[in-house]
């Protein structure tokens, strides 16, 4: 298992979320080589701004841990984070994050100044093509209707 294995379990997740016609962002957490969390934008769903995908996966790997830190946990998430995904991922010290497309209007890396933990390191472009073809693909059709 690697980091493009992890980014599918994301991808199958962002198409749960396209199913529902949510924004289809999926995301993963895993602690070792275990999948401990799993989620999809859910904002439409619940009616609530911030039921992003990182923010369900990190509060269901809280809750699978017994606790609020993330330590040596890696988030697998179909697209950049946001500002607001990026500053709880800060909170929860989270050790890694694995990125596939990024996301040039709202991503975290648009700041000059990283909102990351120190402790977290950073990798982009994980199955970037497949990552940025459903978020091009779904707002092509939210345009057309």
């Amino acid at each position: 298992m690697n980091d493009e294995y992890f980014m599918r379990e994301a991808l199958k997740e962002a198409c749960k979320a396209l199913e529902k016609d949510e924004v289809p962002v999926g995301a993963v957490i895993v602690a070792g080589k275990r999948m401990i969390a799993r989620a999809h934008n859910l904002t439409e769903t619940l009616n609530d701004v911030t039921a992003h995908a990182e923010m369900q996966a990190i509060t269901m790997a809280a809750a699978f841990l017994g606790g609020k830190y993330l330590k040596d946990c890696t988030l697998y998430v179909t697209l950049e984070p946001c500002l607001m995904c990026a500053g709880a991922l800060y909170w929860a010290q989270i050790t890694r994050i694995v990125f596939g497309a990024m996301d040039k209007k709202r991503g975290f890396t648009l700041y000059p100044s990283s909102p990351l933990h120190p402790v977290t390191s950073l990798t982009n472009g994980v199955l970037e093509p497949d990552c940025a073809a459903l978020m091009s693909d779904f707002f092509k059709k939210k345009r057309k209707q």
